[in-house]
Formats: C-alpha cells, sequence, structure tokens
C-alpha cells in the first residue's frame, strides 16, 4: 500500500524537489536500464555498466527494481556483468600500467536454466567477454548451444546421478560431436544448426 507521505515515491517533499536534467530521484529509479543509460549518456561511469546491463538483455529492469524481484536468471545475469564491469576496470589498469592481465578463475552452474533462448544468447556473449578479459569459465552446463560454443568440453557419464562420474569424452565441441558419447549426437546437431 503507498505511503500517504511520499504516495510511494520512497522519499520526502524536500528530496523530490532536487532534479537533475528535469528528474527526480523517484523519476530516475523508474527508468528501465536502457532508458537511464541514455538519460545518463555524459556521465560514462554511469552510462557505461547500464549499456552492458542492457546490451545483456537487461535493459527492460528498472534502477529502483527490488533484488528479491528478480529471476534466477536475473540475478546471474546481474551477477556476471557485474564481473565483467569489474574485470574492464581491472584490465584497464593492468594495461596502464603495462602488466599482464590477471585472469580470475569462474565456475558457474547450469547459468541457462529458466532462460529465453533469447537470452541464453545473451548469456553465451557475457561468457564470451569473461573469457575475453583474459579469464577462465568453466560452466557446467545441459544446454547444446552452450556447450557448442565451449573452447573445451568434458562430457561425463554415461549416465545421470549414480551412473555417472566417468569422463566418456572430451575435446572441443567438433572433436566431441565425431565421438560415441551420449552428448556427441546433440552437439554434432547443434554445430550442424538442426537443434
Amino acid at each position: 500500500m503507498p505511503c500517504e507521505t511520499c504516495r510511494g515515491k520512497r522519499y520526502n517533499a524536500a528530496t523530490l524537489t532536487v532534479r537533475y536534467k528535469g528528474k527526480t530521484i523517484a523519476d530516475v529509479l523508474q527508468m528501465d536500464f536502457a532508458e537511464a543509460a541514455e538519460f545518463f549518456e555524459s556521465q560514462p561511469r554511469i552510462s557505461d555498466p547500464l549499456k552492458l546491463l542492457s546490451e545483456t538483455g537487461l535493459g527492460y529492469l528498472t534502477l529502483g527494481q527490488a533484488s528479491n524481484t528478480l529471476s534466477g536468471g536475473e540475478a546471474q545475469r546481474l551477477k556476471l556483468v557485474t564481473e565483467l564491469i569489474k574485470g574492464r576496470r581491472v584490465s584497464r589498469n593492468a594495461l596502464m600500467k603495462g602488466r599482464e592481465l590477471p585472469g580470475d578463475l569462474y565456475l558457474i552452474e547450469e547459468p541457462s536454466i529458466g532462460l529465453h533462448p533469447r537470452d541464453v544468447r545473451l548469456l553465451i556473449d557475457v561468457l564470451h567477454r569473461l573469457a575475453d578479459q583474459g579469464n577462465t569459465v568453466v560452466v557446467i552446463e545441459h544446454n547444446t548451444e552452450i556447450m557448442a560454443e565451449a573452447d573445451y568440453v568434458i562430457d561425463m557419464g554415461p549416465g545421470p546421478g549414480d551412473a555417472g562420474g566417468t569422463i566418456v569424452a572430451e575435446g572441443t565441441p567438433e572433436q566431441i560431436a565425431g565421438k560415441k558419447s551420449p552428448t556427441a549426437e546433440y552437439i554434432r546437431r547443434e554445430l550442424n544448426g538442426e537443434s
């Protein structure tokens, strides 16, 4: 139920008199990431992360959205984008000082669960960006689109649960597609655009 004093704007009247480009803090918090990136275009420290969030398919989220209302996939991509932003800063500092990039290790379990196929493609782009920054990204995943994008695949099996735990195939996606493993047929279909 909206507060009778602030009428759901979350700030007192004095705070709401302060404006930036004609907008109050309440107006800004109602903007989605894509709109806010454009609004703060002259402030790269604000707009650049917002653009990155928009590029990864989160442009529809609002600045004032409570974190407990995010889906699991949204929260995971938000964390990945946070790491990308951190990585950009570290990369920039390392390059300015003539140092090598200090790669991190990311271990991510089933990041595609609950994602729309369009969002899986955006997730893959985020994973590639993390790797392009000199990081090692290990993904435990059943989504063949993500597997087909990997540099190296370790296929565990031969079955699920207690029937698994053995490496049944390993190599590039193309190498796996040519082997006999439970996953090979699905990766082959993905590589051939048949999925």
